[in-house]
């Protein structure tokens, strides 16, 4: 696996998996699941959560900016909604990417405050996505597709 860490650049053209999800004022569940995900060799994981984010004047630009990018030239995005906070940019960003055909794969802490709307709303959308209830099981669905997508490009 190989690992893009805002705000470092890549310009390859590998799989890729984006994890969008909370960063603030929750635990770094990104960390966890890239370490899980280390046995997909072949995978590229862009991680918005910074090890030192320094607050400056463009700070919030640079970060929103690098996101924009980076869930664009992700072959797949991965959301998970902590118990911890709402995550109003991450709803968001479901919202804008359940209206693609982008590969998206959902996951939900059981304690997370609007879990029933997510369910719902992706539901009526995207029925072809399973909702996850834990990092665990986020990330076999990630592992299958993976394998799954190695199989439909040899073909």
């Amino acid at each position: 696996m190989q690992y893009v860490e805002a705000p470092q650049t890549y310009d390859g053209n590998e799989t890729s998996l984006f994890l969008a999800g909370g960063i603030t004022g929750c635990p770094d569940w990104q960390f966890l699941m890239g370490t899980a995900l280390q046995i997909l060799a072949d995978l590229v994981v862009f991680n918005p959560r910074r090890k030192n984010f320094t607050m400056h004047k463009d700070a919030a630009r640079e970060q929103i900016t690098w996101e924009h990018e980076y869930l664009r030239k992700a072959t797949a995005i991965s959301f998970w909604f902590p118990h911890e906070t709402l995550c109003p940019i991450v709803l968001y960003e479901l919202g804008a990417w359940s209206m693609t055909d982008k590969k998206i794969f959902v996951g939900i802490d059981p304690g997370y405050q609007r879990a029933e709307d997510v369910r719902i709303q992706t539901a009526l959308v995207r029925p072809d996505v399973s909702i996850a209830t834990s990092l665990e099981d986020l990330t076999a669905n990630i592992a299958v597709w993976r394998k799954e997508f190695d199989l439909e490009q040899d073909h």
